[in-house]
């Protein structure tokens, strides 16, 4: 009886799933040309943003000493904002985003074969730390990828957290026992980059492997990129069309499912040098405490973010087509990487989306609540007309694979972890009574 009902599984899970998917879930993103100051825009009420709530957002923005605010949506310009003296043409630091673009470049000289991800360090290195040479060949460059490496993030003083010699870098437990935010650790990996690929220096290797190919512009400066705010927000279209420039893939998809997924068991928040929301709890720079909740609960929790000392920040959310970037001086809570300014900002955001396109609108009314389907990694799931208490998967056999309550007006599902094939998703109201169902797949 099993059969049957798996080959028209398959049969329908195939008519979801037409050949060169891959291709169209960017096919609609706008690329900018490489070079000139061209860069196609949507006005804001043709997306259906209110005004007064962007106002808002602009104005807060400023309070908090920002110098750039910019949000694409599919890639074309909605607000470009630049605040006192900064320009289009003015530079800032990335501080610790440029962590995000080093895990794009590892993954690169991983693609080009310069390295593999398991290789011990100590191989293109030597001596650079001062743990004992059979402790300094366990780390390997994966571990300093998702912050692992089990080297002491709060070494003794003169040393900082962001130191690189030797003596500054010392064993405290084997790798991947724990998840520290270790800067001094990571930027060793652009001495790797340099070593591995013949580069005369980081910059050059960055501008002619990936730069050139998108537009970006900008340079190293002591471990630290510089760039204008357009190739901040070249970059996270880079990021939102999964490592694809306009039709070419550029970074393999296998790496960039890995790069942008929870890497270690500690901090599922935490892929490889880039910040993951939506997951069950996080850790930030400085602590060894597990916080319950998402990283960011007042953004969509497929987003995820490049984030940098004083709230330097590249946010790529791809349920939304949305790629925010802010420059400029601290504005919240905690300066490293991760601050207060995210909740805040995020709120902010989201209130601009004050009522639904006529697309979106018409896409409701057809009964296309769960999105986008198929889907490889998340899935959002919007309330029905009654409002509903959790949502559920059912496998083709009837089976429930994951339940969770609701959050909101959407709820935003990981199936990372379910096998392909087809799946039920059902809305269940407080006594667990189906509202509605949907069939979606898994590709």
């Amino acid at each position: 009886m099993k059969q049957p009902l798996l080959l028209t599984s398959l049969l329908l899970l195939a008519l979801l799933l037409p050949p060169g998917r891959a291709a169209a879930q960017t096919a609609n993103l706008y690329f900018p040309p490489l070079t000139g100051s061209t860069w196609a825009s949507t006005p804001p009420a043709s997306l259906g943003w209110c005004q007064p709530p962007l106002d808002s957002l602009l104005a807060f923005a400023g309070r908090k000493g920002s110098k750039s605010l910019l949000i694409l949506k599919d890639g074309r310009m909605v607000v470009e904002q630049y605040y006192g003296t900064y320009t289009a043409d003015s530079a800032w630091y990335w501080a610790s985003a440029g962590k995000s673009l080093t895990a794009m470049l590892v993954g690169l000289a991983r693609q080009d074969g310069l390295l593999t991800l398991t290789d011990s360090t100590s191989k293109y290195l030597g001596r650079w730390t001062s743990a004992t040479r059979p402790q300094q060949r366990q780390i390997q460059l994966l571990h300093q990828l998702t912050m692992s490496t089990g080297l002491d993030d709060s070494p003794p003083a003169p040393c900082t957290n962001e130191s690189t010699t030797p003596a500054c870098l010392l064993y405290l437990a084997p790798p991947t026992t724990r998840w520290a935010y270790h800067t001094g650790a990571y930027r060793t990996l652009q001495n790797v980059l340099v070593q591995a690929s013949g580069a005369a220096n980081i910059t050059t290797y960055t501008n002619q492997r990936l730069g050139n190919r998108i537009g970006m512009t900008g340079l190293w400066a002591n471990d630290v990129f510089y760039s204008k705010a357009r190739s901040m927000a070249r970059f996270g279209l880079f990021v939102l069309a999964r490592g694809s420039w306009n039709g070419t893939q550029i970074l393999d998809t296998a790496y960039f499912r890995r790069m942008t997924t929870p890497s270690q068991a500690q901090n599922r928040s935490y892929g490889y040098l880039w910040w993951l929301n939506g997951q069950a709890s996080y850790q930030l720079p400085g602590s060894q405490a597990k916080l319950p909740g998402p990283l960011i609960p007042a953004a969509p929790a497929d987003l995820i973010a490049a984030l940098g000392k004083n709230d330097q920040k590249i946010y790529v959310v791809p349920s939304l087509g949305l790629v925010v970037v802010r420059q400029g001086q601290s504005a919240g809570a905690s300066r490293l990487a991760a601050s207060s300014f995210d909740n805040e900002l995020w709120a902010k955001i989201m209130a601009i989306f004050c009522r639904p396109t006529a697309t979106a609108a018409a896409a409701e009314a057809a009964g296309f609540l769960a999105f986008p389907n198929p889907t490889a990694e998340l899935l959002i799931l919007r309330q029905p007309g009654r409002p509903a208490a959790s949502v559920r998967l059912l496998d083709a056999l009837g089976r429930e694979v994951l339940r969770q309550p609701t959050a909101g007006p959407e709820t935003s599902v990981s199936v990372a972890g379910l096998v392909s094939g087809l799946y039920t998703a059902q809305w269940l109201d407080a006594n667990g009574r189906v509202l509605m169902s949907r069939k979606v797949a898994r590709e």
